[in-house]
């Protein structure tokens, strides 16, 4: 009888030893290099994938797309990349970063000019000019897609070069708004799913028109360590759940 149970003990332990060792097998980080603007969307994105996949944990990296992709040049840990522009993706498939054919664009947005509390929102571009907007927070073109679109209004109604004393660059979209918020900016241009973020703190102000949509591309990338699982969670984004999330934080169909 007491064979019996060490041996019953024996096998169930070597069971659940096996179970544990299929588990560590197949579970995995899938680490995820995404732009700043989406850092609420895939914070939930990422629990919903988790729960479908049990063992499975998502890591999540935010920054300006520009920035990323410096990173993911020099070698970071990077399986799946989001961007906030299609021109950062591209030159992701120059240099061969990416997967080609998993890239797919999963959201548009819109971007708008910003108020904090307390001041007066700008009838026009051109208001911007005036004494009071001294200070105009926008992603630096050089490194954030945001910056780029705002450039490219500003630089249509010809204030781009007028307005060089007021602007301040910044790391990213969410620095951008967090400087308006905090009342360091009367003005700051953003996307239309961040000012959300701070609604009470900032005010849109207007839509600016772009001549380039605001699409955002995600692509495997061709070095991942887990392509099958990096897939996944690309292929979830677009998926009707996947969707579902981004809509519900204000984004737009792709």
């Amino acid at each position: 009888m007491k064979i019996a149970l060490r041996d019953y003990f024996i096998q169930t332990v070597c069971v659940v030893l096996g179970a544990l060792a299929a588990h560590s097998a197949f579970a995995a980080d899938v680490v995820v290099s995404a732009a700043a603007s989406l850092s609420n969307s895939f914070g939930d994105l990422g629990k919903a994938y988790e729960t479908k996949h049990p063992g499975d944990r998502v890591v999540l990296n935010f920054a300006a797309s520009d920035v990323l992709l410096k990173q993911i040049e020099q070698g970071a840990p990077a399986d799946v990349f989001a961007s906030a522009d299609e021109i950062t993706m591209d030159r992701a498939a120059q240099s061969e970063l990416i997967d080609p054919s998993t890239r797919k664009d999963f959201a548009s947005n819109t971007l708008v000019l910003i108020v904090g509390n307390g001041v007066k929102a700008p009838a026009s571009l051109q208001d911007l000019a005036g004494s009071g907007y001294t200070h105009i927070a926008i992603g630096n073109p050089d490194s954030v897609p945001a910056g780029r679109y705002a450039k490219e209004a500003l630089d249509a109604a010809k204030l781009w070069d007028k307005l060089q004393t007021q602007i301040i660059p910044t790391q990213n979209v969410r620095q951008a708004l967090d400087y308006v918020a905090r009342g360091e900016a009367q003005a700051g241009f953003v996307y239309a799913t961040d000012a959300e973020t701070q609604k009470g703190k900032v005010h849109v102000a207007m839509i600016i028109s772009t001549s380039t949509p605001v699409r955002y591309p995600i692509s495997v990338i061709a070095a991942s360590a887990h392509p099958e699982l990096a897939r996944g969670f690309a292929d979830f984004i677009v998926s009707a759940e996947g969707q579902a999330v981004l809509k519900r934080y204000g984004f737009g169909a792709p």
